[in-house]
């Protein structure tokens, strides 16, 4: 695959490996595509790294041919909700894991992801963005080359929808609790302090029938954030078996989507992509409106 770059007046008279560092090229993905490939491009001449380029010229470079995975491709179904040259959203349903364990050897959705590829007849490799929980449904994002994955790293932003237990008052608050590992589980978090700093900014949407809907925002990116967050304010996801009180019989995991992220402006085409909660969700959050308190 070729990307091309225009050089802007803001970049005339620069070296060529600064340039395409400035357009997001990480220093080993700039390595391999100068050791394994035609090298750097400019107007479609080799040049070396240290070549001075100018406003109005472009800069073409080949992504390397990707490397061999891992992975066993199997025809599972996926819906894509977006895809292009760089990237791919996979809504993903609650129960399957992203990418293979010592558990979850098969049905994963790296698994998935390269039976896709197979179909069409091409290779490639799995770079989910952000992952989310076996039981966590929702919008996962995949970088489809080296380059689309160190620019999409950390620039991607997710908002999340979950039912807690207990009726919350209206409005918005903010969790600042460190979260670092139990002594004693290999699987559980907990809020300490000698933990990683860790943010969730919340919104209450409604509250009735002893539940409440909620729209989330990670300030930090911590395993199992939401959920222990949330159980740390006395409001646990409804249905989570590790923090909160179980599955109940509207929901048997816990009740949180990821419903819409945001792509960095060099990847996006729309700049927020949805995805409707899956119909258990639904069927909980029919419950707060029955019940509707305001």
């Amino acid at each position: 695959m070729w990307l091309r770059f225009a050089v802007t007046g803001a970049w005339d008279g620069a070296r060529a490996s600064a340039f395409l560092r400035g357009q997001g090229m990480s220093a080993a993905l700039l390595r391999r595509i100068k050791t394994e490939g035609p090298g750097i491009l400019l107007d479609g001449v080799p040049v070396y790294a240290g070549h001075a380029v100018a406003a109005g010229q472009t800069v073409s470079v080949r992504l390397p041919p990707e490397q061999d995975t891992t992975v066993s491709p199997q025809p599972i179904p996926l819906r894509v909700v977006y895809e292009n040259d760089h990237l791919a959203l996979i809504d993903k349903p609650a129960g399957m894991t992203v990418h293979p364990t010592l558990g979850y050897a098969d049905g994963t959705m790296a698994n998935a992801w390269m039976g896709r590829l197979a179909q069409r007849g091409e290779k490639g490799a799995f770079r989910p963005v952000n992952r989310l929980d076996k039981d966590t449904s929702g919008l996962v994002v995949c970088a489809k080359n080296a380059f689309s994955a160190a620019l999409l790293a950390g620039e991607v932003e997710k908002r999340y929808l979950a039912i807690v237990c207990g009726e919350m008052p209206p409005g918005s608050g903010e969790i600042d609790a460190p979260i670092g590992r139990c002594e004693d589980s290999i699987i559980r978090r907990r809020v300490h302090p000698s933990g990683q700093p860790s943010c969730t900014r919340y919104t209450v949407l409604a509250a009735g029938g002893g539940y409440s809907a909620v729209r989330l925002h990670l300030l930090t990116g911590r395993t199992h954030q939401i959920r222990l967050h949330m159980a740390h304010i006395g409001h646990p996801l409804a249905g989570d078996w590790l923090y909160g009180y179980g599955p109940t019989d509207t929901i048997r995991r816990h009740a949180l989507h990821c419903f819409a992220v945001r792509l960095p402006e060099p990847m996006r085409a729309p700049e927020w992509v949805f995805s409707a909660p899956p119909p258990d969700f639904q069927r909980l959050y029919r419950v707060i409106l029955d019940a509707k308190r305001w």
